[in-house]
């Protein structure tokens, strides 16, 4: 090995010892005092010795500059972020400094650094520059290491020169909303990305560098001296900082690499490591999730505040003048704002009155950051004499009451803190995660969403999505009972016991303080008690019993109780996951709806069941009539069909099933048919064959494995010993064409059915991380229904693939006859319900026999 080998070994031995025994202990000390702040200096101050020194050692001519830039330059550097320099040149290499730029760039690779490294000239930063922001923007920070500090001196003259701060903020403005759309104009996702999703460390810095082109300074403290910012703004934004970067410093330090996205994976451990700890009712994780949500909304609200400020002192608006809207408001260039800075601490009730405006004026396009910033001020001034004061009170309500605007000045309230300050317990469920393995938004998200779908419903253009929902809530008398129902539906949850019980009682104080009409306070509790009733009977029981249909209609009382639950049951199930609502779910309730209808019509008398059995059959045999059948055609399948039959099967079902069965009630071979499912996605298949062993768990196999997911089951055996089953299954792959399936389905289970094989256990899959890391304790209940003849199993656990067929081989093995199955997917969530028989059932051991071994087989 030669000389200058050996050297070059040394020195990268020498380097990596030196960076690795330098980062240990930055760690060690950042882990025992965790000062974020101090770890991100620490290590520029590291890496820059050892680069200085490399420099040295390199011996370059000393007409170049090595150069920080980026965060780098910035002087911040997380444990895992890239280490950005710039070798600036003043004019373009030769052959021979080329070939040194390699050998120094190879060095700086070696030495174990995640170096990012360029080469330019003064001219071609310029150039370059000018046509990528984002070099632009990581020159801005640029700070000099070690070389001809005369050319760096250039390099910065030539880059000021050329910023336009007009062009710079309007370029940053429109980059960070197309940032923004990356992930949803919301900080609020479920695994949000701390540096770059709205509220994350990417928006304070955004406005950093358009202070910094502008000529503001590049500092808070810069900013609070020119009179951006006032000192409790700093503060805060000092707070919002040191959250950010301990949890980006938590983040890279835990998982060993660079990662900035909050992945499920890693929040348990984050939320220990940054020292929280669980209640009797939340996941330390929630707690995390909760404080990463408050601060990203505090970080949305500053920005916006500051790029309204610092953009109107980059370019200054025509002057004109203000035009009065009443002694406290005015229109400046169409934007709300106040005449006075201190007009909220002289009228404290004008901070309702200003969201109240922005939905009566249309011309109106926003507030202005001096409004913006006056309402956040204040908003410590809503306090109990507030929330007493008439005049207050009767502003909320009438913002709940105006025709447009609602949703809006409602989510714009939220943001700045107003809604929660005048509803106490809706502030504690701001920024609060759920992880039930179904909601993906939080709670008072998820609160608002449901107002947005329920507003949706009224807007003509969007009529065409949910028809009878947009027909029902046009003739809804005041709809903004619904809206208070939205606000305080959830509003218990995360204080333990019941939430829809703890909503329900401060929903009767808010009615009472407001002076709600009795009818409508009634309705408006009523819907918080039972928000979750319509989605339970309709997913969970059997919605064409006539006892269930009459026990839901009691509880209804009237039609305006059902119309205000069917429109806010479709709201709230829309407003959870774009994944949990399925047309199936919304046949299911729309059936219950008009079912209901039919009841109260009726004056509460449900049909007797002969008579419900005798209008079915009518009725079918109508249907029949249309493919020219005879008219006794049905008679041979009818026979061997008992009441329960027809109870539990619709007119349309049980007319499909005599087409296809009518003259082979006693085949050898089985018999299966499908079709696309007439009232909206999915497929319903019907198989009819001698009744045999594990059928229920060879069909549930065989859909599995055919990637479809089965969302009701009805199992009948007739009179004469043949299994009369059907099936709803939607299409978990998304194929997009359904038809093409329904051969392949009626040829192959036909075969597999001949063949009387073992049952297949479905293809293995994998867990969700978020099951993974939140599972759920599973919940199984077997209970007599209200007749005594059966038995009600009950299961909630996290979803996984192969479920329904393990439960199906449970039950066959304890003899058990299955009825019915509704199964309920919600997210990763499943609520499924088995009409179940038999198996020694009537024994209480047997139950529990039965209900240990599913509980201990659900158990990841």
């Amino acid at each position: 090995m030669n000389s200058e080998a050996f050297d070059r070994s040394a020195i990268v031995a020498g380097c990596r010892s030196r960076l690795h025994a330098g980062q240990t202990t930055i760690r060690e000390r950042y882990l025992g005092e965790g000062d974020a702040a101090r770890l991100l200096r620490e290590r520029c101050q590291l890496v820059d010795e050892v680069l200085c020194d490399l420099w040295r050692t390199l011996a370059l001519p000393a007409s170049l500059a090595l150069v920080a830039v980026g965060g780098y330059g910035r002087g911040e550097l997380y444990p895992a972020s890239d280490v950005d320099i710039l070798l600036l040149l003043p004019q373009a290499p030769d052959e021979v400094l080329t070939a040194q730029l390699e050998r120094a760039v190879a060095l700086f690779y070696d030495i174990a650094l995640d170096i990012a490294p360029s080469v330019r000239t003064v001219e071609e930063c310029s150039h370059t520059a000018a046509a990528d922001l984002t070099i632009q923007t990581a020159l801005l920070e640029a700070r000099l290491l070690a070389g001809n500090r005369e050319l760096f001196q250039d390099a910065c003259k030539e880059l000021k020169g050329q910023i336009d701060p007009q062009a710079f903020f309007e370029a940053k403005r429109m980059e960070q909303e197309q940032r923004h759309r990356r992930y949803q104009d919301s900080p609020y996702s479920l695994e949000p990305n701390c540096k770059e999703a709205p509220g994350g460390l990417r928006d304070l810095q955004t406005i950093l560098w358009i202070a910094r082109a502008a000529g503001y300074g590049d500092s808070w403290e810069d900013l609070a001296q020119h009179g951006f910012i006032t000192q409790e703004e700093q503060l805060q934004l000092k707070r919002c900082v040191g959250f950010l970067q301990r949890l980006r410093t938590h983040l890279h330090l835990h998982v060993g690499r660079r990662e900035d996205r909050l992945l499920f994976d890693f929040q348990t451990a984050l939320a220990e490591r940054m020292g929280f700890v669980p209640t009797d009712t939340r996941r330390a994780s929630e707690r995390l999730m909760q404080g990463y949500y408050r601060t990203a909304k505090e970080v949305t609200q500053i920005n916006t505040i500051l790029l309204l400020n610092i953009g109107a002192a980059i370019s200054p608006p025509p002057e004109q003048w203000p035009l009065p809207i009443n002694e406290r408001f005015q229109n400046r260039h169409d934007l709300l704002d106040v005449v006075n800075e201190d007009i909220f601490d002289r009228h404290p009730g004008a901070m309702l009155e200003a969201f109240l405006l922005m939905q009566k004026h249309s011309d109106l396009q926003g507030m202005t950051a001096r409004t913006l910033r006056a309402l956040w001020h204040a908003r410590t001034r809503i306090d109990a004499d507030f929330r007493r004061a008439p005049e207050n009170r009767a502003c909320f309500l009438e913002i709940l009451k105006q025709p447009r605007g609602v949703l809006h000045e409602l989510r714009r309230m939220n943001q700045f803190g107003i809604l929660g300050r005048y509803l106490p317990n809706f502030g504690k469920i701001v920024g609060q995660m759920q992880h039930d393995l179904f909601h993906v938004y939080t709670v008072d998200q998820h609160s608002l969403q449901v107002l947005r779908n329920l507003r949706r419903f009224l807007a003509d253009e969007f009529a065409h999505e949910y028809p009878l929902c947009s027909e029902l809530i046009s003739d809804f008398p005041r709809c903004w009972v619904l809206y208070v129902a939205a606000l305080f539906h959830d509003i218990g949850k995360g204080r333990g016991g019941d939430h829809s019980e703890l909503g329900a009682v401060d929903a009767t104080e808010f009615c009472a303080e407001h002076g709600i009409a009795a009818e409508d306070s009634q309705l408006i509790v009523w819907l918080v008690r039972w928000h979750l009733l319509m989605s339970s009977v309709a997913q969970k029981q059997d919605i064409a019993d006539p006892d269930i249909l009459g026990t839901f209609a009691t509880m209804v009382k009237d039609e305006r109780h059902l119309v205000a639950l069917y429109l806010f049951t479709v709201a709230d199930i829309r407003g959870t996951s774009p994944k949990v609502w399925n047309t199936w779910k919304g046949q299911l309730l729309e059936q219950l709806f008009r079912s209901t209808c039919r009841t109260l019509l009726a004056g509460g008398q449900v049909p007797v069941r002969q008579g419900l059995i005798e209008e079915r059959q009518q009725e079918a045999l109508r249907l029949l009539r249309y493919f020219a059948l005879p008219d006794a055609v049905h008679q041979r399948l009818w026979k061997q069909l008992d009441t329960v039959y027809f109870l539990r099967h619709s007119a349309e079902e049980i007319a499909w099933h005599t087409r296809a069965l009518h003259y082979r009630t006693r085949v050898e071979q089985p018999v299966v048919k499908a079709r696309v499912n007439p009232q909206g996605e999915g497929l319903e298949v019907l198989i009819y064959t001698k009744d045999q062993r594990d059928l229920f768990a060879r069909l549930v196999g065989f859909f599995s494995r055919a990637g479809y997911t089965i969302v009701d089951a009805k199992i009948h055996t007739t009179r004469h010993g043949y299994a009369l089953d059907s099936f709803m299954l939607l299409d978990l792959s998304d194929r997009g064409s359904d038809r093409a399936m329904i051969s392949y389905i009626e040829h192959e289970l036909k075969a597999r059915l001949n063949r009387q094989s073992p049952p297949e256990a479905p293809g293995s899959g994998r867990l969700s991380r978020q099951v993974r890391h939140f599972p759920i304790q599973p919940l199984v209940t077997i209970e007599p229904d209200e007749k005594g003849s059966h038995y009600v199993l009950s299961i909630a656990a996290a979803d996984r693939p192969g479920l329904l067929y393990m439960i199906a081989m449970t039950l066959a093995a304890h003899c058990a006859s299955l009825h019915t199955a509704k199964i309920s997917t919600l997210g990763e969530r499943v609520e499924d319900t088995f009409l179940i028989s038999g198996g020694g059932l009537g024994e209480a051991a047997n139950r529990v026999r039965l209900e240990t071994e599913l509980l201990e087989r659900l158990k990841l």
